[in-house]
């Protein structure tokens, strides 16, 4: 029973090596070839008026670690062009503001990077938070009613006038 057994286990590690090498790899990336870009702040309007913001932290994949240097160098130019296009054309999709269109948006930003750094230099981009806030997210009748120009001064500073320049009371 032994003879046989060997040869079995044998035949069956070469026949999973065979199938792992005909699966499709999965790209694996290099290390050193993520570059981590500062915030990104992308304002979201609907029909002209200000909703809110889009809060982005995101990651730069270089296609090696030494276009990853280069990413780095430029990094400053990368963020004012990535802070100009969020700026020019609005990163929701659609009427519900809480809904980032991911995809365009990272076409968008790959495309920016490449364009200053190089083509064969950027792979593409990871986002690692994107969060939604309202532009005023507890504002209510009664929140408004408490900031007007009336309530603005305390009720002892109304009542007491200011001394003018002119009153001194030193003898």
């Amino acid at each position: 029973m032994r003879p046989l057994a060997i040869p079995a286990i044998l035949l069956a590690l070469a026949a999973s090596a065979a199938a792992a090498e005909d699966a499709p790899k999965k790209k694996v990336e290099e290390p050193g070839t993520h570059v981590q870009m500062p915030f990104l702040i992308a304002p979201v309007s609907v029909d002209g008026k200000l909703q809110g913001y889009v809060y982005i932290s995101s990651k730069l994949i270089a296609s090696t670690p030494a276009a990853s240097v280069e990413i780095r160098e430029k990094m400053a130019f990368i963020q004012d062009a990535f802070v100009r296009d969020v700026n020019a054309q609005d990163v929701a999709s659609g009427p519900d503001v809480s809904l980032i269109d991911k995809a365009a948006l990272t076409n968008r930003l790959v495309t920016d990077a490449r364009r200053i750094v190089g083509a064969a230099k950027v792979a593409s981009i990871t986002f690692t938070q994107m969060q939604f806030s309202t532009l005023h997210p507890n504002t209510t009748t009664a929140d408004a009613s408490a900031f007007s120009p009336a309530t603005q001064q305390p009720a002892a500073a109304a009542k007491t006038p200011a001394p003018s320049p002119g009153d001194s009371k030193t003898p």
